[in-house]
């Protein structure tokens, strides 16, 4: 009888675990995998949803999509969007987290700036979007600066110019998006020894270069992964460029997310939307192992 009650725990023990993550894996499941898998399956047909008969056409919708010009300039907007967010949230967040890290500053006046600094990660895409609509106004604050500064005469169209349309909604994700990477910083560096930085002054060492073979080797675990999810959270990007500029003027800041929704829902061509959506998971997919192995790697 021991000797059964003593099995019978062994495998009481091993189901515990999986009792615990079923419901999150059908969560998961329902919420998830499901859908991706019907994604994949309506990039197939020649038009599910609109069609009651869908014809299974394979790879036909990529093969159009990848020929189509707007799609392809959605792809350039998207990799300027991207490329330009992520560089300036390195910058500005790692600025501003030096800046509050400094020991020249007092406790308080650090306290206020973090809140201050931390602002922007606070608002939800619709009020930044409102925010920046009124700042971005022809006759709104930055138009009137501009001008008072002698840097252009007469009101601009800063969301309504095909040449400043994209320019305008990477600032406005630059502002809404650094204070992740500066918090986060922030965080690494409040873990360096300072001993570090001491060995390295009586070696004679300048900021620049404690900068450079101290700091950044000891943040490179962390900036790594702000850096990969930074791309993948800007690559999905879509409520704020909708809300401000709709893709427009004339597809001047189309991204991959707006022609997914305008594919979708203004064309109503599910099918070059699913294809669209599943480029889009495949990059993303791509990001997320090199993250996990990195993440593997650094443990």
């Amino acid at each position: 009888m021991d000797i059964m009650s003593q099995s019978v725990k062994k495998k009481r023990k091993k189901i515990t675990p999986y009792i615990f993550i079923f419901p999150t894996v059908i969560l998961l499941s329902v919420f998830l995998v499901v859908p991706i898998i019907m994604v994949i399956g309506y990039s197939m047909f020649d038009n599910v949803i609109a069609n009651k008969n869908p014809v299974f056409v394979g790879l036909e919708n990529f093969i159009s999509l990848l020929a189509d010009a707007d799609f392809w300039n959605a792809i350039k907007n998207t990799l300027y969007f991207v490329i330009v967010s992520i560089v300036a949230h390195m910058i500005i967040g790692m600025t501003f987290a030096m800046i509050l890290n400094t020991r020249y500053l007092h406790i308080r006046t650090k306290g206020i700036f973090r809140v201050i600094y931390a602002l922007p990660w606070m608002f939800t895409a619709s009020i930044i979007a409102i925010v920046w609509r009124i700042i971005l106004n022809p006759n709104g604050v930055l138009d009137y600066v501009v001008t008072t500064l002698g840097f252009a005469s007469g009101h601009i169209e800063w969301l309504a110019s095909r040449a400043l349309a994209l320019k305008s909604v990477t600032l406005m994700n630059i502002w809404a998006g650094y204070p992740f990477f500066m918090i986060s910083i922030l965080a690494g560096l409040q873990v360096i020894s300072a001993d570090l930085y001491e060995a390295a002054s009586l070696d004679g060492a300048n900021s620049v270069k404690s900068f450079l073979y101290i700091t950044i080797p000891q943040l490179k675990p962390i900036l790594s992964s702000l850096l990969m999810l930074d791309f993948v959270w800007t690559l999905q990007q879509f409520a704020l460029i909708w809300m401000t500029t709709g893709g427009g003027p004339v597809n001047a800041s189309e991204t991959i997310g707006i022609i997914i929704y305008k594919e979708a829902f203004t064309r109503f061509q599910y099918s070059r939307a699913s294809a669209a959506a599943v480029l889009l998971l495949l990059v993303c997919t791509i990001i997320g192992i090199f993250y996990v192995r990195h993440q593997g790697a650094e443990e």
